[in-house]
């Protein structure tokens, strides 16, 4: 290691930037009515609380949050939820893409969202500005990556983690020397002797902490750290974006180097992994543990009733707070925050995330005497392979699978993506449908 010429990192001098994402087209139509980060995740969470979660567990409270899409839902969720006390200086602060008397546009991407906040940035005290992404589940705690920073005088270090080939072609994968300084980065790389050059040396397992003979590489989590002298710098350009333009640019230039996270990290930014993750998380080991006490992950204190299971049976599933069950049959599903499943209904890898409210009385009489189902799941009706946004209405004797149909498809009461039917938000399926 070079000598340390940077002073060590503490929640003082460490200001954590989230990137709300863009338009989410891959994570569609959960995203049609809402900020990708917002999306709810296993019951009763959303995607931005596991990055927040991680710095708030690292000890990091001065957080900003960059949104520009569907933003309204992710505002209240932050606001309702991340409160530090008056005699703290951490916080959780929205900045939200507005236009301005000499910049009429929006974030064309995270290096450009990151330079048109700058302004906000130095309102702050800082020497590391660590960069994380909105829609990755992980459990990280960013201190000894930070440590790792000061002490080899890095310009920036990337986080990342070991990957096999299949796996490689849909990510930014590097190639770093004996001190972890990056010499080499591909941004998803196709070409077979490509593959062959950026592989890691096995020699090196050891050192890194990489466990096993698999061959692997080294790719790009999505998280930075930028020393505060150097962000400034690489910001006086044009260039849009960190993966593509800043990164490839700066190994030639700065000192980068990388961080090698050993645990448990998953992009969920599409339909398929979005959904296996939540379902992942039923299995009796889930390779994301919910129930770690050390590092929990925060959400909305909602103060819900306990849920109520009226003799079902349930197999590998998660009910949330505040639900209610009648005699159906749910299994390898998740069922989300008030959610309502009427009895004889049958579930079976379904992602159901819940409701927003309680349906009143009235509204239940009101919309049943014009045909409407209530807000849930009605009697006789057989889920599989589907994710059931908010406040959605299925009738009674109702069929949803994606047996027999495209892997993509839109029709006006559901979407089908990477073979999973997705019924959207607000959606109403009547009494008697097959879908």
């Amino acid at each position: 290691m070079a000598e340390n010429k940077r002073p060590m990192p503490h929640n003082n001098n460490v200001l954590a930037v989230i990137m709300g994402g863009g338009q989410g087209t891959r994570l569609f139509p959960l995203t049609r009515d809402r900020a990708k980060p917002a999306v709810p995740l296993v019951g009763k969470y959303r995607l931005v609380d596991v990055p927040i979660s991680n710095c708030i567990n690292s000890g990091l409270k001065r957080i900003y949050l960059l949104t520009q899409f569907n933003s309204a839902s992710l505002h209240r969720h932050i606001s309702q939820t991340y409160k530090f006390d008056q005699f703290s200086d951490g916080f959780v602060e929205i900045l939200a893409a507005e236009q301005t008397p000499t910049n009429m546009s929006w974030y064309q991407g995270t290096a450009d969202a990151v330079r048109k906040n700058l302004v906000h940035f130095l309102n702050s005290n800082f020497e590391y500005l660590l960069v994380l992404s909105g829609d990755q589940l992980y459990r990280m705690n960013f201190r000894p990556m930070l440590i790792q920073h000061a002490n080899s005088d890095a310009d920036i270090t990337i986080g990342t983690v070991t990957v096999e080939r299949n796996a490689a072609s849909s990510l930014g994968i590097m190639q770093i020397d004996d001190t972890r300084r990056i010499i080499k980065f591909v941004e998803k790389p196709n070409n077979p002797e490509l593959f062959a050059s950026l592989k890691l040396d096995k020699k090196a397992y050891g050192n890194l902490g990489v466990q096993g003979d698999t061959d692997y590489l080294l790719a790009s989590m999505g998280i930075y750290i930028f020393s505060r002298d150097v962000i400034f710098k690489l910001l006086e350009n044009t260039y849009s974006d960190f993966g593509k333009h800043i990164i490839p640019e700066a190994i030639h230039t700065q000192k980068v180097y990388a961080y090698v996270f050993q645990g448990y990290w998953e992009d969920i930014g599409t339909i398929k992994s979005f959904f296996e993750a939540n379902l992942d998380a039923v299995a009796e080991l889930p390779r994301f543990n919910y129930f770690d006490t050390v590092y929990p992950i925060y959400t909305r204190p909602r103060f819900l009733p306990p849920s109520k299971v009226n003799g079902a049976s349930i197999d590998h599933a998660i009910i949330s707070d505040g639900c209610i069950v009648n005699h159906a049959s749910i299994d390898y599903s998740v069922i989300g925050l008030r959610g309502f499943v009427d009895s004889g209904s049958y579930l079976h890898r379904v992602v159901m995330m819940g409701s927003d409210y309680y349906e009143s009385a009235e509204s239940i009489v009101r919309n049943a005497a014009a045909g409407r189902p209530r807000i849930g799941i009605g009697k006789n009706t057989r889920i599989e392979n589907a994710i059931i946004d908010k406040n959605v209405r299925i009738g009674d004797n109702v069929v949803i699978t994606p047996a027999g149909k495209p892997e993509n498809l839109d029709e006006p009461m559901y979407y089908i993506r990477d073979g999973i039917v997705i019924i959207p938000k607000n959606g109403v399926v009547p009494h008697g449908t097959i879908i």
